[in-house]
């Protein structure tokens, strides 16, 4: 029975099915941590998380076996040992796998046993329930590791407690959402305190498509009291110190903590994590977009600069008959404080050519939606051609409020290739627009300063495809409708619930569900975008095109 024992907390990135690359990464950490006892790194850390339908691949299955073994044998480096995630087949099944190795030998493989299967997750799809694990003896301490979901529910830890184990760590791919730290401390803290032992929950950081991972990995004492805070948005490896005290038991000597990001920082933290990872590893050199003066593009430019720096973002403003003289000067000071490339390219040309060209079978019919359409496909047209020209990634500037209840035109301003702000309010882009013009955290690439001009932020909306056009012409002021479409998007609820907590009327409610019913063959056309509350367009929340169905009928 040992009584000290230094382990090694990896908080780290990872990249889905870079097998190599994560591998190595997984190496280059314990060289950091020489002097460690044992290193733990995330959940699935060798294959990346979350590999989705990869797991259905047998060659990547035969691919993630070898790279596994290839893991293993590099322990026979000078080193700590190492707790990694892997997958693991065995009869024709596929296991979420966590892996300690030492001495170039596995020393110990337990599997996943709760797969979520709500949200964001399906891993009921790809994988199969393992048992209720067995604790590992380690230099004379008994290890327990629930992985991830495992953790979150009762009966792997209380398994695991019964089994002996004095300390539980636990690898997790947990993805970001607003107020889930909080959760988090909740119940990791609660579950130290019942089961009356240590526990360190680590997070991978980084972002995976939709997802954004914020780390925040912590440690909790015996007593549930939270003793180590680790940073969120960034890496970091952290050596903690474990000793056995005078009853036996053991407990972490380390103390550390962090502040971690604020509401609204952490909103746009993972903004610029998710869209920095998502163009550096999808190959493309930059970003362009539509700056139209407006809000939306201004706050996207920013966190695009932010992500990726000036040098690889280029804002085109693609003014029409209907655009304001306010508007064209504040795409180009927006463009100026963030120190992007600017270009102006009128649509007008191409509107009255495809007005002429329309002419005879429009004949009779007066002008309405169907020329507002074609102005922002247009502007589509032209900022793909720029994008197929010259390589950048186009893009969108839609919000959560707009792709609610359809105010988004299909072909014109949804099409690109990513969006930041899909699941982001309008009144959340007020927010995070205001916070970035008076804040700007370490490690961000853009100026210090406002990002955007005070006008951007104070004027009212307005898509501007027709004279004096606002957005409060069809839809209600945002500071109304978001309550709304929280209430029926987010939280399921009825037409009569929204009506109860919001006092705003039946009628309007109920047009409301209506529009963003109606909308949903637009999201199922729209491109992915960062993941930020509970109940994003996408991963959370699939719901039939085909849809008779009303609360408020």
């Amino acid at each position: 029975m040992t009584d000290r024992l230094t382990i090694a907390l990896a908080q780290m990135n990872q990249r889905v099915g870079d097998l190599a690359g994560n591998a190595e990464a997984i190496l280059a950490m314990r060289r950091a941590a020489a002097g460690a006892d044992l290193l733990l790194v995330p959940e699935l850390q060798l294959v990346g998380y979350p590999p989705e339908d990869l797991v259905l691949k047998p060659a990547f299955l035969n691919e993630t076996r070898a790279a596994a073994t290839r893991l293993v044998e590099a322990t026979t480096e000078p080193g700590p040992a190492i707790a990694f995630g892997s997958i693991l087949a065995r009869e024709g099944k596929a296991y979420n796998a966590l892996i300690v190795a030492d001495g170039g030998r596995e020393l110990f493989v337990t599997l996943k046993r709760e797969l979520p299967n709500y949200g964001t997750f399906d891993e009921k799809r790809v994988f199969a329930s393992g048992p209720l694990p067995d604790a590992f003896d380690f230099k004379g301490v008994r290890l327990g590791f629930p992985i991830c979901e495992d953790l979150w529910l009762e009966d792997v830890p209380r398994h695991l407690a019964e089994q002996g184990a004095e300390i539980l760590l636990s690898p997790n791919g947990s993805p970001y959402e607003i107020d889930k730290d909080d959760l988090r401390q909740r119940l990791f803290g609660g579950r130290a305190a019942s089961l009356g032992l240590p526990l360190v929950y680590l997070n991978r950081v980084g972002g995976q498509d939709e997802l954004a991972f914020d780390g925040s990995s912590m440690i909790f004492d015996a007593a549930g009291d939270k003793i180590v805070q680790m940073r969120d948005w960034e890496e970091q490896l952290l050596l903690t110190q474990w000793s056995r005290g005078a009853d036996g038991r053991m407990a972490c000597l380390t103390c550390e903590t962090h502040q971690l990001s604020p509401y609204p920082e952490d909103v746009y933290q993972a903004m610029v994590v998710a869209l920095r990872d998502y163009v550096g590893r999808n190959g493309f050199p930059g970003v362009i977009l539509g700056l139209s003066g407006g809000i939306d593009s201004a706050l996207s430019a920013a966190v695009a600069v932010d992500a990726l720096g000036p040098d690889k973002v280029w804002g085109v403003m693609m003014p029409s008959v209907y655009t304001g003289s306010s508007s064209v000067e504040d795409a180009a000071e927006s463009a100026r404080l963030l120190g992007i490339r600017h270009d102006v390219i009128p649509i007008v040309p191409a509107t009255e050519a495809l007005g002429g060209m329309l002419k005879d079978a429009f004949a009779g019919r007066q002008t309405d939606l169907a020329e507002e359409n074609i102005q922002a496909r247009l502007r589509m047209v032209t900022l793909m051609a720029l994008s197929n020209k010259f390589g950048p990634m186009l893009l969108t500037t839609g919000n959560k409020s707009e792709m609610s209840v359809g105010y988004a035109t299909l072909y014109g301003d949804m099409a690109g290739g990513y969006s930041v702000l899909k699941d982001a309010y309008k009144t959340t882009v007020f927010a995070l627009s205001r916070w970035r013009n008076a804040s700007r955290p370490d490690g961000f690439l853009g100026p210090a300063g406002p990002v955007m001009p005070e006008r951007v932020i104070i004027k009212p909306p307005s898509a501007e495809l027709r004279a004096d056009q606002k957005d409060e012409d069809s839809l209600p002021p945002y500071d109304r409708l978001d309550p709304i479409l929280h209430g029926l998007i987010d939280r399921e609820l009825s037409v009569s619930e929204v009506c109860a907590e919001t006092g705003e009327p039946r009628a309007l409610v109920a047009e409301m569900e209506k529009l963003v019913l109606r909308a949903e063959y637009k999201r199922r056309q729209a491109p992915p975008g960062v993941k930020l509350g509970g109940r994003n367009f996408g991963r959370d929340r699939r719901y039939p095109i085909t849809n008779a169905y009303r609360t408020g009928s």
